[in-house]
């Protein structure tokens, strides 16, 4: 049985339809996708052991961008993504733990941090007692003081020219490993 002309046009009004509505879907999603990477949630492949043993070399992460967003600060504790500083002349942003805020004094010897004279108990995390001296500093006002977990083999605060890293250039928290499966968790 033959299909009549009116049938015919249906069909081809049908199909180019669902060709537009298809594309609308493509385009929208792909919207969505560059939005919410681009204000909520991003993703860092880890470089290198500095946060070893709390992020390992190739874990994949999720970062929060919104976390310090609306007047929110970080903590001390919180892992951040931010920028490299200047003097690293690094394209790559980097990951480490925030140490001291701002209008704090920062004092590595004895293998101990402290912060305003009191120790830090770090046992948490902290891969090795730091194998240096540093300080004492002074956190200015906006900025804060990183290190990395592995404090031995990180290049962090107590490595950079100017040791302090402004709020301007943290780019989120990282909160969650989604790489490797086996390490799957927050962080």
């Amino acid at each position: 049985m033959a299909t009549t002309k009116p049938q015919e046009e249906k069909k081809r009004r049908t199909t180019g339809s669902a060709i537009k509505d298809l594309l609308i879907i493509i385009v929208c999603a792909a919207l969505i996708a560059v939005g919410v990477k681009s204000f909520l949630i991003d993703s860092r492949i880890v470089p290198s052991s500095s946060m070893y043993p709390t992020i390992e070399v190739g874990d994949r992460v999720l970062l929060w961008r919104l976390a310090y967003a609306f007047g929110g600060e970080p903590e001390r504790g919180d892992i951040v993504v931010f920028t490299a500083p200047d003097d690293l002349e690094e394209d790559s942003d980097l990951i480490k733990r925030v140490i001291g805020l701002p209008g704090e004094t920062v004092e590595i010897k004895n293998g101990t941090v402290y912060i305003d004279g009191e120790p830090l108990d770090e046992t948490a995390y902290q891969h090795a007692v730091p194998e240096y001296e540093y300080g004492p500093v002074t956190v200015p006002e906006d900025c804060y003081f990183m290190l990395g977990d592995n404090r031995n083999r990180s290049v962090d605060s107590h490595e950079w020219e100017d040791p302090f890293i402004s709020i301007d250039d943290i780019k989120g928290e990282a909160v969650f490993r989604y790489w490797p499966l086996s390490r799957m968790g927050g962080i």
